[in-house]
């Protein structure tokens, strides 16, 4: 009698397991409760850190006396800011757009003669001299050079470096990636834009995060017309690079941009619900995501500029100076015949300097 009793009992325990193991089964498969998801992997922390070098020279390299300069040339304080609510954005007028695609041209050939200086070996200040003597070449005030105290001609951002890095005497190595950011104040207006750029070969991983920054970067810019709210491009980069474990960096951001460096409106890069106004005809403003492999969270260094990724992560970024049009958008920064093509370029048939609906 025993034996049976505990037959009848193992019985009803082996059903009770079958029901247990298809409820499961039915639920792993979507029938009625969530499927576990798998957590994914965050890519290996980088080793090969950037420090701090010596910013060289320790007073500004000279402007000559007949270069126009912004307000905050002599004491780093700019006086003209814009005070009014984001939504409220210049409309520039005939001669504004003349004399702002002359800045953004100048920006574009100080860039692509900084960007032929980038090679193993070669520190960033050296690079920050050929940018230098490139403006004052064409008449124009180099932007960065002491606004709010900023000790160079333009910003190097190397590896981790998200944005602001400040040109020094530490060398570039073979694998490392740079983003060189050019402004130029020229004839009263600014011109802004950067690009990145690879230190001889680098990895496959490097490559990867270039590329997607610059393909987030460009359905930004295809996306804008007149009409349509700033507060959209941010959703745009982050559907861009949905699914690839980057992040947009929400701690910087794009700015209007003109007779001032920085003005109406700001343009967010990530998901947002901002009123920062609608695109307009004669709107100028730049797009310039800066997209990490691994934290957006940032440290930032003892200059108060260079800001980098608490992880170590790589940052790429590039930026455009750009115009509304009547049919689409302009950029004012675009590359020019002669401007050489980059990598992620050459992939798709060279650039685009202008988007028409």
């Amino acid at each position: 009698m025993g034996d049976a009793c505990h037959h009848r009992r193992l019985s009803a325990l082996r059903a009770a397991l079958v029901v247990v193991f298809l409820a499961t089964a039915d639920a792993l498969a979507g029938f009625g409760a969530k499927a576990v998801k798998k957590k994914k992997k965050k890519p290996a922390l980088r080793t090969d850190l950037r420090k701090a070098g010596t910013v060289l020279p320790l007073t500004h390299r000279p402007v000559p006396e007949g270069i126009m300069r912004p307000d905050y040339a002599a004491d780093g304080t700019p006086k003209k800011v814009d005070l009014r609510p984001s939504w409220m954005i210049e409309v520039k007028s005939a001669k504004d757009v003349e004399m702002m695609r002359a800045a953004g041209k100048a920006a574009r050939e100080v860039l692509d003669a900084a960007g032929a200086a980038v090679k193993p070996g070669v520190t960033t200040d050296a690079i920050d001299a050929v940018a230098h003597a490139a403006a004052v070449a064409r008449g124009a005030y180099p932007s960065p050079l002491n606004y709010h105290g900023f000790p160079k001609s333009c910003c190097t951002s190397v590896n981790e470096v998200i944005c602001h890095g400040i040109p020094d005497d530490v060398p570039l190595r073979e694998g490392d990636i740079v983003n060189v950011d050019i402004t130029v104040y020229k004839d009263g207006y600014h011109g802004d834009c950067s690009e990145m750029f690879y230190v001889g070969a680098v990895d496959d991983r490097s490559k990867a995060l270039v590329d997607c920054t610059y393909e987030c970067w460009q359905k930004a810019i295809e996306f804008c017309e007149p009409g349509r709210p700033y507060k959209e491009i941010g959703g745009i980069i982050e559907d861009a690079i949905k699914g690839t474990g980057y992040k947009s960096v929400e701690q910087f951001c794009g700015h209007g941009i003109g007779k001032l460096f920085h003005t109406n409106p700001n343009i967010l890069h990530y998901r947002n619900k901002d009123p920062n106004g609608i695109m307009a005809v004669g709107h100028t403003f730049t797009i310039e995501p800066m997209i990490c492999e691994g934290t957006i969270n940032a440290n930032l260094w003892k200059d108060n500029w260079t800001a980098v990724t608490k992880d170590g992560g790589r940052s790429a970024q590039f930026e455009h100076t750009l115009l509304i049009t009547e049919d689409g958008i302009e950029a004012l920064t675009g590359k020019l015949d002669d401007s050489p093509l980059q990598p992620w370029e050459e992939t798709r048939g060279g650039f685009k300097t202008k988007w028409a609906k």
